[in-house]
């Protein structure tokens, strides 16, 4: 069912099951998987179907840390998120991405891959991806054979495409209007949590909009789904789950930068490799990259960073018209249903030409101005002191607004200073040419180098991931294993949030395995006050 609070006389009181916050991938993930179940579930989405100017507003904060994103653009308020403009690039967090490192502080998480291999497989499948293969299966299938860097060096993995981008979008969400356990309230912005005197349980979820419209929704578990951004601002506003002073800290992102440039040797197959999309015979889109591998991450304490190799401008050249348009329309142009459509059938032409003409590529290069670069995909070792934290600046709806002070570590430029000469070390070995690393990385006063020219998405993915993190005990994290707020009996928090690290892998993937594991968290639980009730229920005679 399809609710919207504008149409709503007056304050919109009712009751669930289970009460999500937001209606991006984590949040309809989960809803969708509750619904399946026959759980009585109520969405509540900021926003309506498509963008509006004042409640994107709603998402203005300050930057104080390394330059990044205006906080309003750097994530999308109506249904379906941010992910309305993704490119479905998946991939898995790796086993030793969930293991505690001794050599990365405050790294580890409560659960392990195995934890989470099956729910990442129903995720696969719901998002329309092929079965989980391993590099060398994918390699062969494309018929190339990957270059035969040393055992215990670096490795090379794949980046999987989505068929279709959209999917989180409401004209693609059917399913979810007609389900009989699910409600979607639009335009319900979350204001409050209501709490029993303990503050342990929360009772109500208050939620306005800027119309002036108020929501009250009585729910047995509560999900806070709303971004690695809003999640910890939500919590720091209500005063929830901060205990231990863990809420909004651990910020990280997936920061580009550009790693160095192939000189000379053989840039057409390595670009024809690694700076491509490619499709195999069944018409899966792949994307190859090279990685370190958990041995050379454990020899060489560094962390699971990723890069490809692509043909872009040098440093500091003018940017080409072309990609000062393309960039107009990302950023200039308002998110829109007509402009995402737009600028969408723009982004897939370019990709599509990219995977079929090598040539065009080889013409810029050779008409200089042009490099084979390597364009790193970083992964960010968890920093207590990157953070969220509360603006002094409110919002329409009263909410003190985010302040986000995004922060580097050492270990996260020594990873790419490690990749980089290992990655030089192994095409002169193999004979494919020569490798130099950009000179930032040898630049002592600098942590990190942002480079306008190195991809479309220069600064980072917009991935939002850590400030409520998973942790075993509160006094490290935010969440437990299972998703629940540490001292809260009711409350969880479902997205790339609650990641403890962020490894290599874009965040969607992950998000929704972590989603549906909650969910049969979640329903098991329902299950269980069921059978209590009813047990109840026949010992006084009333069943």
């Amino acid at each position: 069912m399809l609710l919207d609070l504008r149409a709503c006389e007056s304050t919109y009181e009712t009751q669930a099951q289970v009460c999500i916050v937001g209606a991006g991938a984590a949040g309809i993930t989960l809803a969708r998987r509750l619904g399946e179940a026959g759980i009585d579930t109520i969405l509540l989405e900021t926003g309506g179907a498509d963008h509006e100017d004042a409640v994107q507003s709603l998402a203005r904060g300050k930057n104080l840390g390394h330059d990044y994103w205006e906080l309003e653009e750097s994530r999308l308020r109506f249904f379906g998120g941010t992910t309305a403009i993704w490119g479905g690039r998946c991939a898995e967090f790796d086993p030793i991405d969930f293991d505690r490192k001794d050599w990365v502080a405050h790294s580890g998480w409560p659960i392990s891959y195995d934890d989470l291999a099956p729910y990442y497989a129903d995720a696969r499948r719901r998002l329309g991806l092929p079965a989980k293969q391993e590099a060398s299966e994918i390699w062969q299938s494309l018929g190339e054979v990957a270059p035969a860097f040393a055992r215990g060096n670096l490795t090379t993995d794949f980046w999987q495409f989505t068929p279709e981008t959209e999917q989180f979008t409401l004209r693609k969400c059917d399913d979810l209007v007609a389900s009989p356990h699910v409600r979607i309230l639009l335009h319900a912005t979350l204001t409050g949590l209501k709490t029993d005197d303990a503050r342990e349980t929360v009772r109500t979820v208050e939620a306005s909009d800027i119309s002036g419209r108020r929501a009250r929704i009585a729910a047995r578990h509560v999900v806070l789904a709303a971004g690695g951004i809003e999640n910890a601002r939500l919590l720091l506003a209500c005063n929830l789950g901060n205990r231990h002073d863990q809420v909004g800290r651990y910020f990280m992102e997936h920061p580009h930068a550009r790693g160095g440039e192939i000189v000379k040797g053989e840039l057409w197959q390595l670009l024809r490799q690694f700076g491509r999309h490619v499709r195999d015979p069944q018409g899966n889109k792949h994307a190859a990259l090279i990685k370190p591998s958990a041995e050379m991450q454990q020899r060489e304490g560094i962390l699971g960073s990723a890069f490809n190799l692509g043909a872009v401008q040098k440093e500091q050249s003018r940017q080409i018209a072309t990609m000062r348009a393309y960039n107009a329309l990302r950023h200039d142009l308002s998110p829109s249903a007509r402009n995402r459509a737009f600028w969408l059938k723009a982004k897939k032409t370019v990709l599509r030409l990219h995977e079929w003409v090598d040539p065009a590529r080889s013409r810029m290069l050779v008409a200089g101005g042009w490099s084979a670069a390597a364009v790193i995909r970083a992964e960010q070792a968890p920093n207590p002191d990157s953070r969220v934290m509360l603006g002094q600046s409110i919002d329409a709806l009263g909410m003190r607004e985010a302040a986000l002070d995004w922060r580097f570590s050492e270990i996260d430029k020594h990873t790419i200073a490690v990749m980089m000469k290992a990655f030089a070390g192994e095409l002169q070995r193999l004979g494919l040419g020569r490798f130099d690393p950009a000179p930032w990385i040898d630049e002592a006063e600098t942590l990190w180098h942002t480079d306008p020219l190195i991809c479309t998405h220069h600064k980072g993915g917009y991935h939002h991931m850590g400030t409520t993190r998973m942790s075993g005990s509160p006094r490290e994290g935010v969440v437990d294993a299972e998703c629940r707020v540490h001292g809260m009996n009711n409350l969880h928090v479902a997205g790339s949030s609650v990641f403890s690290t962020s490894g290599w892998a874009n965040p969607t993937l992950g998000i929704a395995a972590l989603g549906l594991r909650l969910a049969d968290r979640l329903e098991k639980d329902l299950a269980g006050v069921a059978d209590v009730e009813t047990g109840l229920r026949r010992a006084s005679g009333d069943y």
